[in-house]
């Protein structure tokens, strides 16, 4: 299993509002319904306002990859655009 943690950092609340429009536009349902999709939550760091942490989890990478060709992975670069935000990536792999 792969475990991304993705950090998404930006100002004056964008970082929660890019969460709330993934969650209201159904693109988190859509991923969660995708093949090999073990897992995709959002968490609001208690210390840091400006950041929001997505835990992903994939059976595997030839999943992950087949995600990261699809149109939604479009729809979230854009909305990370419109919401001006950084990103920071770890990933783990756990057997």
């Amino acid at each position: 299993m792969l475990v991304i943690n993705i950090f998404y950092r930006g100002k004056n609340g964008s970082a929660k509002k890019f969460a709330e429009e993934m969650v209201s536009s159904g693109i988190v349902d859509l991923v969660r319904k995708e093949e090999g999709n073990l897992g995709y939550s959002y968490f609001f760091p208690m210390e840091d306002e400006e950041t929001v942490l997505l835990i992903d989890k994939w059976k595997d990478e030839e999943a992950l990859d087949r995600h990261h060709k699809t149109d939604m992975m479009r729809q979230i670069a854009l909305l990370r655009e419109k919401y001006k935000l950084s990103m920071k990536v770890e990933q783990y792999i756990s057997k």
